[in-house]
């Protein structure tokens, strides 16, 4: 089950790198402007605020992609895996409670959450079956 929650943490971390390609290399591009619904004006005025929140979603996707590597190379009985299990806990956890945010406080933007947050939510549910099947 831990092959299954590092699959879908790989994912959960390739949208979060694409999010950052969007918000910090194509923000004022028309394609980018239609995902989040801007117009070309307010991307101009906003560009460094996507920028910021673009690099908090790539550092999200490297401490996964980290916690990735880790538990799959490690012993499972060596604090290697331990530490990764806690990058998992702690990239997942983060990308979900973000996803469960953008939910709470924007009903309209339930599709942009559901892609940010699915990957995290499953990994993490198959995270906490290997943890307790081992």
């Amino acid at each position: 089950m831990i092959v299954v929650a590092a699959v879908l943490a790989a994912l959960a971390a390739l949208v979060h790198v694409y999010i950052f390609v969007l918000e910090t290399m194509r923000w004022e591009e028309p394609a980018t402007r239609r995902i989040f619904g801007t117009t070309a004006e307010t991307a101009i005025v906003t560009r460094s605020l996507a920028a910021n929140q673009g690099v908090y979603n790539l550092l999200l996707a490297i401490v996964a992609l980290a916690g990735v590597v880790l538990v799959l190379v490690a012993d499972p009985t060596s604090g290697e895996r331990a530490a990764g299990d806690a990058l998992l806990t702690a990239g997942l956890g983060s990308m979900l409670v973000a996803a469960l945010y953008l939910i709470a406080t924007d009903r309209s933007k339930a599709r942009a959450a559901a892609i940010q947050g699915a990957f995290p939510l499953f990994g993490l549910l198959a995270l906490l079956v290997a943890t307790l099947t081992a």
